[in-house]
Order: structure tokens, then sequence, then C-alpha cells
């Protein structure tokens, strides 16, 4: 039984290419060292002693950020090219990392959150991208799967490290971590991975006879709709989630590190093997994508049930699992929609999805516990959830008509 979970484990990984596992190595490096998000609402109200109302601003205009920074890089993806766009892209950002430490009043840190964000986010159309240009076609959803892997393992180290840091220095090592590992991730890149050119086949297929603009993509768009509530769902995690920990449970930082911490060691041990078996048993993955919409509501709605700290654990089980099925599902969707030539901007659209969430949801998610209360929160996720899964039908139907026109 062991020797054959093993095997399925090992056989998980097959196939991928060598410049795949130096993105995912590339990748772990990078977000081990991001340790300052997790943590970044508890610095605003603790450190720099602002209100909810501004650090709900703060993280609308981080947000804000993301949305032009994931435009422009599918712009300059397909202009210039994923490499420059990602080489330049950590860089910069390492040192703007750096940087935000200094600035300390609510003003400048808006500022220089916008900024930050903005060239730390033209690098995920650019990343996407680089998956279809350094692997096959067949192996995509796989790939993705590895830097996901990459990214929780990352993350999994990232909030145990943060906390420790936080409690044995102060929260200015976070800066300094988050900025040279961005920079080493980086500079690494250019050492073991060379540029390769990625010219898009010029054939025609069906869908680009059907679609000639991504605007009249109506599919895609109901799609981007279920991706910006999943996303606004999601991200409550990293911005009220913590202040809930601490505010209620009186959690302290290196709890709330370790209980972040499981959600990225669980995706590390559990996901790659989960979606291997999917994508064999060639399940619907639209199907998928709808039952993870549920687990993402329930994990919310359940920490209304009861006091029980143990109910903690069995929500961020929830949240790990929907996870799990929903991120690989919902990219190789947006990468297998785009058509021929026009990947940087179906990938930017996907990627502006959660920067719009970002936007929205903290801020909600701020004003709805100032105003009102952490249940009637955990509410308001579960019924957005229900929601997204209504789209999910609606797009699921869509997409059946098209290919009865096809």
């Amino acid at each position: 039984m062991i020797k054959r979970t093993l095997n399925s484990y090992h056989n998980s990984f097959k196939g991928l290419s060598k410049e795949v596992w130096w993105l995912a190595l590339i990748t772990f490096i990078n977000r081990a060292g991001t340790m300052v998000l997790p943590f970044l609402s508890l610095y605003l109200t603790e450190d720099l002693k602002l209100s909810l109302a501004q650090v709900g601003w703060i993280m609308t205009i981080f947000g804000v950020g993301s949305l032009l920074g994931s435009w422009l890089g599918g712009k300059l993806t397909d202009k210039i090219g994923f490499y420059k766009v990602m080489f330049w892209s950590l860089l910069i950002t390492g040192f703007l990392f750096i940087g935000l430490q200094y600035v300390t009043t609510f003003t400048g840190f808006a500022i220089g959150i916008f900024i930050t964000m903005m060239v730390a986010d033209t690098f995920r159309p650019a990343m996407f991208v680089s998956l279809k240009a350094y692997s096959k076609p067949e192996n995509q959803t796989r790939s993705l799967t590895l830097i996901r892997l990459a990214i929780n393992l990352g993350f999994s180290f990232g909030p145990f490290l943060g906390g420790l840091i936080i409690t044995t220095l102060s929260y200015s090592g976070l800066f300094w971590v988050d900025g040279i590992t961005c920079i080493s991730a980086i500079l690494l890149m250019k050492v073991v991975l060379k540029e390769k050119e990625f010219h898009v086949k010029k054939k025609e297929d069906l869908l680009e006879n059907i679609v000639t603009s991504i605007y009249k993509d109506k599919q895609y768009w109901i799609f981007l709709a279920v991706v910006f509530l999943m996303g606004f769902i999601f991200l409550q995690l990293f911005t009220t989630m913590p202040l809930y920990y601490k505010g209620i449970y009186k959690l302290t930082e290196v709890e709330i590190g370790l209980l972040m911490a499981m959600n990225g060691f669980l995706i590390f041990l559990f996901e790659m093997p989960l979606i291997h078996y999917i994508e064999k048993k060639l399940f619907d993955k639209l199907k998928i994508i709808t039952w993870s919409l549920a687990l993402f509501a329930l994990s919310f709605i359940i920490l209304n049930v009861t006091n029980w700290v143990g109910i903690l654990v069995i929500s961020m089980l929830l949240i790990t699992l929907g996870e799990m099925l929903a991120f690989p599902f919902t990219n190789n969707f947006a990468m297998t929609r785009a058509p021929s030539g026009k990947e940087g901007r179906y990938l930017a659209l996907y990627t502006m999805a959660f920067s719009f969430a970002h936007i929205f949801s903290a801020k909600t998610g701020m004003e709805m516990i100032d105003r009102f209360s952490f249940e009637f929160n955990w509410y308001l996720m579960g019924f957005l959830g229900l929601i997204s899964i209504v789209l999910m039908f609606w797009l699921r139907k869509s997409l059946k008509e098209q290919k009865k026109v096809i």
C-alpha cells in the first residue's frame, strides 16, 4: 500500500521538463521569502497604528496596483517576451520591498504598496505564458501544479519563519528577507534558465472562428466573474483572518504562522498526486471547480458554528482542499481557452480578476467587521460562494451550447 502510494506520487511528477523544475525552484526561493503579506494587516494595525478602515484602504490600493500590474504584464509579455518581464519584475520588486519598511505614514505606505504591487504583478501573466513555452501541452496542468507546489511549500515556510522573525527581531526584518529573496530568485533564474523564444502557432482553430476578440468571449467573462468571487472569498484568509485569529482567539504571531503554514504544507503533500489522479480519471474539471467553491464557502460558515479553537483547523483544512481543486483547473481553463497569439491578454485578465478581488475583498471584509462583526463577514463569504456556484452552472450550460454551435 505504501509502495503503491509512493509510486503514484512519483508518477505524478514524470515527464516535466527541466526548465519547469528550475522555474519551480526559483518560485520556491521567492515565495519562501514572502513573509510580509500574511502579516501585513497585523503590521499596519500594531506597528503603524492604523485603523481598520485605513488598513482596508491600503489593501484596496494593494489590489489596484496588482490590477494595473497584471494588465501591464500581459501587454509587455505579448510585446517583449515573458523572460524579460519576469526578470525585471522580480529584481525591481526586491528593492521596493526593502524600501517599504522605511515608509511609516498612511499616505506614504499606500503609494509605496501601490508601486510595489504594480511592478510585482507584471510577473504573473509572464509566468503563466512561460509554462506554455517550457512544457508540452499535455503537461501544462501538472507543470502549473508543480509551480503551485513550490509556491505553497515556500508559503509553508514563510509564515512560520515570519512569525519567528517578528518575535525575535521586528517586522522590518520581514521586508529585508522578502526583498533579498526576490533578488536572489531572479539572479538564479538568469544563471540556470536560458531565455527561450516562444513562437505562437499561427494555425486557425474553431474557437478563433467563433471568438474574434477577447471582449466578445461571453463564456470567458462568466468564468472571470467566478474567478473574481473565488478570489474575493479566498483572500479573506490573508486579510481579515489573521485579525480574527489574534483578536478573537488570542493566538500569537508564531501560532498564526503555524496555522497559515499548514495550508502550504498540505498542498505540498497532496496537490500534485490529487491533480494527477483527477487527470487520469478524466473527471469533469468544471464540476471540480464548482465543488471547490462550495468548500470555500463552507470553510467560513463553520466558523460561526462554535467557539472551539479546533474549528480554526477544520476551516483551514476545508479551504485548503478547495484551493487544491480550484486554482490548477481555473488556471488551466484560462490557458486552454486562449486563442493562438492572445495568451498574454487572456492570462492577464485571469490575474486581473484576482486583482479586482484584492481591491474589494479586504476593504469589504474590514468594513463588515468594523460595522457589524466577524460572524457577519463569514456569512457574507458563504453567500458569495453560493453566487459563484450558480455562475459555474451557467458557464457549463453556456459551453455546452457553444459546442452544439461548433
